[in-house]
């Protein structure tokens, strides 16, 4: 009945040291794939068409509105009366009140704020 305590401390740490051998070896893999998709080498989102309705529904419309009606933040209908394209564009990428910056991509912001400017 007298077992050594220190077996189960000894098998846990070789598995702890395996299992950290494993997980670096994946890590490597993994950064070589985000390598490849940083050059463009790798199928991302970015290659699909941008469509600024759809992207209104998924991150705007919780605050804007289903409808454009404004709730949270304000109504977005008519906006290109009330601001020009570069003003809808800055407060696209600078953010305005509770709206913070940089919820659209730099470089979808100009066919968002062409999108905006035409809501009625």
């Amino acid at each position: 009945m007298n077992r050594n305590p220190l077996i189960p401390f000894f098998i846990i740490m070789a598995f702890g040291i395996v299992l950290t051998f494993v997980l670096s070896f994946k890590g490597l893999g993994d950064a070589k794939e985000m390598a490849e998709e940083k050059k463009g080498g790798g199928k991302t989102e970015q290659t699909a068409e941008f469509n600024p309705e759809q992207f209104y529904q998924q991150t705007c419309a919780s605050c804007h509105g289903q409808n454009y009606e404004g709730g949270v933040g304000p109504s977005l209908k008519g906006v290109g009366q009330r601001l020009s394209m570069d003003q809808i564009k800055d407060v696209i990428q600078h953010g305005r009140g509770n709206m913070p910056p940089g919820l659209v991509p730099a470089d979808k912001a100009d066919a968002m704020a062409k999108w905006l400017a035409g809501l009625k």
